[in-house]
């Protein structure tokens, strides 16, 4: 998170500089990327933990939430594209 945090700290210096403009989405898609490995890496911790938890448990409609929520976020992000 540092890292990504450097680099909009940077995109924001190249703006106020008024940087080449396709410099600066370049930018912007490396931190859009980055972005993205964090967030695999959260949703396979949150697999590894939260759900497995949930189905062990063996309660249905926990399990059943977990899976939703999942679900609903692979929606929201493919009205994003």
């Amino acid at each position: 998170m540092n890292y990504i945090l450097g680099h909009i700290q940077g995109i924001k210096k190249m703006l106020i500089a008024d940087k080449y403009c396709i410099d600066i989405i370049q930018q912007n898609r490396a931190v859009i990327a980055a972005l993205k490995k964090v967030n695999k890496i959260i949703l396979e911790n949150h697999l590894n933990t939260c759900v497995i938890q949930a189905i062990k448990s063996k309660n249905k409609l926990e399990a059943r939430k977990k899976i939703e929520e999942i679900l609903l976020l692979f929606e929201d992000s493919e009205s994003d594209q």
